[in-house]
């Protein structure tokens, strides 16, 4: 089957490798669409990050460099493994990606996303949703019932921005800032607009700043490079500032800025995953008694995020932006999204 496969630093192929074998307690997937997530646009530029390298196998694939591509993905079930129960060939699914290895503290406690040895599927290993086919444990399988394959891609990037929001303490009533409208910071918005929060967009580009705008996520749309972004949240709420801020472009400026836009006691979370090492002005945070939060993933998202989607508390079509076929991977998704952001948000590959 062909697959998208990460080499190195800046070296992705499309290649003809094996069908997965499906095993005992996994079902077998057809991958139907694929997004193209920062992470791998991250990989790509400066890894390996998650990927691992050559000569450190991951510690539960025990893969390395290269490996499969492709976390975001949906598919329907075309073959289930024996001990599979409540998962039907023809079934419509997504998948939760990970790897955990189930005894450390963390997976003891119930905190599998924070396991000791975390991997995830389409980065550490395991095939991926940059393939035609995959082959994946039940326990990481989500039925989706009704809602189109397409939208069912972007569940995965939903259930972080839902987790991000769990990680906030927001509330209805609250006014939340969130700093970048890409396709996290855009889902971080949409999930707080279905709690019934007041939701500021701070963004750069004008397609993003669209995208914020006609698709009803955002109440405010600012734009840095033309206003005072701290100013006008605390005009916009009467001059205390916002309760959460969430920073989702791994951009010490927008850092700079949620610090400076929440009021005294707020909590700040990080959402992006970044490149290189931040600098924090800690004394914004001692003075005013930020809470600076991380947040990584999900852990019992999928089926609530499921949930709000069915019953369209948050709609995923607007965020689609480009569809492509997988030979098309780099130069007409990751070029796309690298060197021409400003036209597009989230593009689904179809393997």
């Amino acid at each position: 089957m062909k697959a998208a496969r990460f080499h190195a630093r800046k070296d992705i192929r499309i290649e003809d490798i094996p069908e997965p074998e499906l095993r005992a307690g996994a079902v077998k997937i057809d991958v139907a669409w694929c997004g193209i997530c920062g992470t791998d646009l991250h990989e790509f530029l400066e890894g390996p990050i998650f990927c691992p390298a050559p000569g450190h196998p991951h510690p539960l694939s025990h893969e390395e460099s290269p490996v499969t591509l492709g976390h975001e993905f949906s598919g329907t079930v075309a073959e289930v493994g024996e001990g599979v129960e409540g998962l039907e060939v023809g079934d419509n699914v997504v998948v939760e990606p990970y790897f955990v290895d189930g005894t450390c503290d963390m997976c003891l406690a119930g905190s599998y996303h924070l396991c000791r040895q975390m991997g995830f599927i389409g980065l550490s290993g395991g095939g991926g949703g940059l393939s035609e086919k995959i082959a994946v444990d039940q326990r990481w399988v989500h039925p989706i019932g009704n809602i189109p394959l397409d939208e069912a891609a972007l569940i995965e990037p939903l259930s972080v921005a839902h987790h991000a929001v769990a990680r906030s303490g927001v509330k209805a009533g609250d006014t939340a800032l969130v700093g970048g409208s890409g396709p996290i910071g855009l889902l971080t918005a949409a999930v707080l607009k279905g709690m019934g929060v007041t939701t500021i967009i701070s963004e750069l580009t004008q397609a993003r700043k669209e995208k914020a705008t006609s698709s009803g996520v955002a109440d405010h749309v600012l734009d840095p490079s033309k206003e005072d972004v701290p100013a006008r949240v605390r005009e916009l709420t009467g001059g205390t500032g916002a309760d959460v801020a969430f920073e989702c472009a791994g951009v010490n400026a927008v850092l700079d800025t949620m610090l400076d836009a929440v009021r005294p006691g707020a909590v700040v979370v990080n959402v992006s995953i970044w490149g290189a090492p931040a600098t924090v002005d800690m004394q914004k945070i001692v003075l005013k008694e930020i809470d600076l939060r991380g947040t990584i993933a999900y852990v019992r998202d999928h089926p609530a995020v499921i949930r709000m989607v069915q019953e369209g508390k948050v709609d995923l079509k607007p965020f689609i932006t480009g569809r492509i076929a997988l030979e098309d991977l780099v130069e007409q998704g990751f070029d796309t999204l690298i060197n021409h952001k400003d036209t597009a948000v989230k593009v689904l590959v179809h393997p």
